[in-house]
């Protein structure tokens, strides 16, 4: 039968790819544990699209952000040979964003997530990558990480959930998201 479990971690250290241990709370498994967080929000968002187009763009992605982590998760000196994110991927990630983008209408003021149930989930999914781009940034300017293409691809991935958000809506007859401007009292 195979185990589950290794209970390595269970003196609150993990391993990093290319050897050595770092406690769970270091900001490297922070930001990849981020990412696999990203990554699952996205995963709901993919099930409860409605959309083909979108479905087959956030798989592509999580497969991307497997790669990401991976990155995250080696050692400094270990990390070129775990790089799967550059630009471009960044670059791909840019496509999407103005491909979906020609068929939404941007709302001049911000928008309330829960319109549907797709778009909301983009939304929370958006939440969850940003938080990763945060945690990716102090790794990078504190000196831990090279490739600032991971950075980039963070910060499109938010704008492309931003869209899918508003995809998402549009695919379900949503004409006009909900805002964040008061409207009654």
């Amino acid at each position: 039968m195979t185990r589950f479990y290794t209970g390595t971690g269970d003196d609150g250290y993990t391993s990093l790819l290319g050897g050595g241990r770092v406690p769970k709370y270091d900001p490297r498994p922070e930001a990849y544990g981020t990412v696999d967080e990203a990554s699952a929000a996205l995963g709901l968002a993919r099930a409860l699209a409605r959309s083909p187009e979108a479905k087959q763009v956030i798989e592509h992605v999580q497969r991307d952000l497997y790669g990401l982590m991976a990155e995250l998760a080696a050692r400094p000196e270990h990390a070129e040979r775990f790089r799967k994110v550059g630009e471009a991927q960044v670059a791909w990630l840019e496509a999407q964003i103005d491909a979906f983008a020609g068929k939404v209408t941007l709302p001049r003021e911000f928008i309330l997530g829960g319109d549907t149930l797709a778009g909301g989930s983009f939304d929370l999914a958006r939440t969850v990558v940003r938080r990763a781009e945060r945690q990716v940034a102090r790794l990078l300017h504190e000196g831990h990480l090279e490739n600032h293409h991971l950075l980039a691809y963070l910060n499109r991935l938010s704008s492309l959930c931003y869209v899918l958000v508003l995809w998402e809506n549009m695919q379900a007859g949503v004409e006009r998201p909900s805002t964040a401007k008061q409207t009654g009292p």
